[in-house]
């Protein structure tokens, strides 16, 4: 055959020449392709353009070491406890016949509180004052004819015998009246019964019995109940460890401060003092408890109410602080981020006590910028912008 690309163009049959012709386009297709690569490879090793961003610092707040004072608290949950509740039983039978207090009334110790109809007891109280009087005025009698038997027994003018039977007639009506005494007062008892007052100063329960209800004595329900509000205690748990150290500043200062928070911790409640310490130790929680004392005159402590408690041991002073959200936790020891020539060091501490707000350090000098925020973001010697320069320096 022969060779068609040595046969000029003209004597090329039109069969042969569309297939030669058919390969142009693709070759330059391809063509421009690699040109295009070429450039873009070139532009992506070439220097820097200026629009990449530069990487920037992290911001964080700063606060400065001083030294001041700082207590020394023990914090536990604790439960408000009344230091008297009573609950006022019947202790004789009949029906009530007013109720003198309103549901939640708070009243004053000698407060009628119940009457109990006392119509029966009267009338058995005026019995036995009757037979007193009866039987005073027989001993009296008696005693009148012993005098004369003496004088006549003197005389020989009567039986010694008889004399002396009449001194035992006089003893025995003198037993009577004295009996018949204890039974006056009995039934002067009795009818005090009938009538319920306050037997403390403080907050009358729900209403439990009405006026025309029948009660009984020795009824194991209640009929009133009333809680003494003011002063009212809180007692709460602490472990045994702190026992000694507690009992010492007991000792050496007197009444320790207890402050009592709500649920939350945010907001104080009251501030009383340590009234005492339970007389043994609990053997299934190896803690001891506490009862601190409040005068309650708002009535914020109600009977019951669960409360967060922190008793001030002591007060320890002269001590490195700074705020507590500046020092962070590894698992295994505190730090904190030291600001120093533009940067933050990581910087173990040891933390001796903390109120909450503050903490007592050691591992600090005095004058040391520690930062407070931003820690998610930065780590030992990332450089830092500080937000708050003007306090880092005069602080």
């Amino acid at each position: 055959m022969d060779d068609i690309s040595k046969t000029p163009i003209d004597q090329v049959p039109p069969s042969a020449r569309e297939r030669q012709f058919s390969f142009l386009p693709w070759i330059s297709v391809l063509a421009l392709g690699a040109i295009i690569a070429f450039a873009l490879l070139r532009k992506g090793q070439g220097a820097p353009t200026n629009n990449v961003e530069p990487v920037t610092k992290p911001n964080v707040q700063t606060t400065i070491v001083h030294r001041g004072s700082i207590g020394q608290y023990i914090e536990a949950i604790g439960t408000v406890t009344p230091l008297a509740t009573v609950n006022l039983y019947s202790q004789v039978n009949g029906v009530i016949t007013a109720v003198h207090y309103v549901e939640g009334q708070l009243v004053h110790r000698g407060d009628p509180l119940i009457d109990i109809d006392s119509r029966p007891y009267e009338a058995q109280l005026q019995e036995y004052e009757g037979q007193l009087e009866r039987d005073q005025a027989l001993l009296k009698q008696a005693e009148t004819d012993l005098t004369r038997y003496r004088h006549a027994s003197d005389s020989n003018a009567l039986a010694r015998q008889t004399y002396e039977d009449q001194v035992q007639t006089v003893e025995q009506y003198r037993g009577t009246v004295k009996n018949d005494i204890g039974q006056v007062n009995y039934g002067k008892v009795q009818l005090s019964y009938c009538q319920l007052t306050a037997p403390i100063s403080g907050r009358v329960g729900l209403r439990l019995v009405d006026a025309g209800n029948t009660v009984f004595s020795g009824s194991s329900s209640a009929i009133v109940v009333v809680t003494q509000l003011q002063p009212i205690s809180v007692v709460f748990n602490v472990a045994e460890d702190y026992l000694d150290q507690v009992r010492s500043e007991v000792t050496h200062s007197g009444a320790l401060p207890v402050e009592v928070y709500d649920r939350s911790q945010m907001k104080r409640i009251a501030t009383g003092k340590l009234l005492t310490l339970d007389n043994q130790v609990d053997t299934s929680t190896g803690t001891i408890r506490f009862r601190g004392e409040f005068d309650n005159t708002n009535l914020a402590l109600f009977p019951n109410q669960f409360v967060n408690t922190r008793l001030l041991v002591r007060t320890l002073r002269n001590q490195l602080l700074l705020p507590m959200a500046a020092i962070q936790h590894n698992g295994v020891q505190a730090f904190v981020y030291v600001v120093r020539d533009g940067s933050v060091h990581l910087q173990s501490v040891t933390e001796i006590a903390n109120d909450g707000g503050s903490a007592a350090v050691t591992g600090l000098q005095t004058g040391d910028v520690v930062a407070t925020t931003g820690f998610d973001k930065i780590q030992d010697g990332t450089p830092v912008t500080i937000l708050n320069p003007s306090r880092a320096v005069h602080q």
